[in-house]
């Protein structure tokens, strides 16, 4: 695999583009097939490799079978801990195949939005109903019998490139059903956030002296809930506060209205949000999760991503070397030879802000780590870049200290969704990607004011997540095993966005 240390000219890329472009047609489909399912994808529309594999090649078998033809073609390396989780995917597979949740949505009443006027008027009108003439027991012979518990579905965890991702979207790919959906996490917080603001925008306007109970997240997950009954989620991670409050009931909602979660993660359920604030309020979350999902570890101790792979030319250079910018000045023209627009700056429009970026061409852009990271963007300024872009060029980023906790968790959280995506990067760096990440620095004057604004002693930094920087030294093992596998050519070819095939589709 390429890396920061290959002495590779800027040509073997524009060698490595043109080899694809007359690849054999079995050995493209080999390729693709390798690549599943990503972003925000539905039954209708998923990723365009997937597309082409389920309807050409393995529309009608098994993930077991396409494992194996992805063994017997050198595309993978035969593991039985991926084997066993595939054996258990079979079943829910077969299971999904016919299940709709609609059985379960008729029996969860529809939250509804009560004023203090609302309640008064309903216990007035209990007090005037008269009385049942039928016993207790013969309304219950009435009702008809619950339905069985729905399907569970399953926590799928462990260390960095050992596969989860692949074959959670193995299986999706494989689900014969309407109605699933596949999403990464970040994506589908984003989604929860924004409907919850759209329905507390909708209320009714309240009296005066009047008060008005609203609970929005009951109704959002009832929203979901009548959209899918299959949801897959990629990298289940809980580091914001907000999130946490807000999943127990949430995922309460939908998995009691029959929706099958299958998700990954590289933490066990029990260290999600772990020391995060107020984890006590979230720890039932957890309970609900191992109740309806059953959890797998996934960890042969082999990070895929690492072993050897052809590398798709020079795309990681050091800020140290000589001419390393001309490099990439280089390559950026060379691959802006082939856009039908010419370079110049580009405003997206992100949820009503602007995103300003200085130099982009077509679906490139060549931007600094102070325009993605070092001001207030998140994921899903990320997101619509993915969707704009398939090439993006960071340059100058610095060592990533724990003083730089917050540029840390945007550059995880920026290659996290590239990655999903399969957005192309080339980075310029302050150091070999190895050693990108330095545990040293610590509390500043941030840290300080928010304690304060907390109300919390410094006692707090030392064991809070939000201040000690454990999550981004946890996550940051994720990102640099994917950013080696990013510099591969299997990565770059799939990237390859030339052909008509973008992600606004996904």
């Amino acid at each position: 695999m390429a890396s920061y240390a290959s002495p590779l000219p800027t040509r073997t890329l524009m060698k490595c583009l043109m080899k694809y472009m007359f690849m054999r047609p079995n050995k493209l489909r080999c390729l693709s097939s390798c690549n599943t399912a990503k972003g925000y994808s539905s039954s209708t529309s998923e990723a365009s490799t997937t597309k082409y594999f389920v309807r050409k090649a393995h529309s009608n078998t098994s993930t077991s079978r396409h494992y194996d033809s992805l063994v017997q073609c050198g595309s993978l390396i035969e593991d039985a801990q991926q084997r066993n989780v595939l054996h258990q995917f079979s079943q829910l597979q077969r299971t999904l195949q016919s299940y709709s949740n609609s059985v379960y949505l008729k029996e969860s009443p529809t939250p509804k939005v009560e004023t203090k006027r609302d309640k008064t008027k309903l216990q007035e009108g209990k007090n005037k109903e008269p009385r049942s003439s039928k016993t207790e027991n013969e309304e219950k012979e009435e009702r008809p019998p619950p339905p069985p518990p729905p399907p569970k579905g399953f926590y799928i965890y462990g260390d960095v490139g050992t596969g989860k991702t692949m074959l959670m979207d193995m299986f999706y790919s494989h689900v014969e059903n309407g109605n699933k959906k596949r999403v990464h996490f970040n994506g589908f917080m984003l989604d929860i956030h924004k409907r919850i603001h759209q329905r507390k925008q909708s209320l009714p306007k309240r009296r005066l002296g009047e008060m008005v109970t609203c609970d929005p997240i009951s109704p959002v997950a009832m929203e979901i809930s009548n959209e899918t009954c299959l949801l897959c989620f990629d990298e289940f991670q809980v580091t914001d506060i907000a999130d946490a409050m807000i999943l127990k009931q949430l995922f309460e909602t939908l998995l009691k209205t029959g929706v099958v979660v299958v998700a990954t993660s590289n933490r066990p359920p029990d260290d999600l949000y772990k020391n995060g604030l107020q984890r006590d309020t979230f720890l039932p979350f957890i309970d609900v999760l191992k109740e309806y999902c059953q959890t797998i570890c996934l960890d042969s101790g082999i990070d895929y991503r690492r072993l050897d792979k052809a590398g798709a030319g020079r795309l990681y250079y050091l800020t140290s070397e000589p001419d390393a910018e001309a490099f990439m000045d280089d390559l950026f023209d060379e691959l802006a030879l082939r856009q039908k627009s010419v370079a110049g700056p580009l405003v997206l429009t992100v949820q009503g802000r602007k995103l300003n970026l200085q130099k982009t061409c077509g679906t490139i852009a060549d931007c600094t780590f102070h325009e993605l990271c070092d001001r207030p963007v998140g994921a899903s300024d990320y997101l619509e870049m993915a969707r704009v872009f398939d090439t993006v060029f960071i340059r100058h980023v610095p060592m990533l200290t724990l003083t730089l906790k917050d540029q840390a968790r945007r550059f995880i959280t920026l290659i996290d969704n590239f990655y999903d995506r399969k957005v192309r990067v080339v980075l310029l760096a302050a150091a070999p990607l190895e050693q990108l990440f330095v545990q040293s620095g610590g509390e500043d004057d941030k840290d300080r004011e928010l304690l304060d604004d907390l109300g919390l002693t410094g006692a707090a930094a030392e064991r809070l997540t939000l201040f000690t920087s454990e999550e981004e030294i946890f996550a940051f093992q994720r990102t640099v095993s994917r950013l080696l596998e990013m510099q591969s050519e299997e990565y770059w070819i799939q990237g390859d966005r030339s052909h008509g095939k973008t992600h606004s589709d996904t």
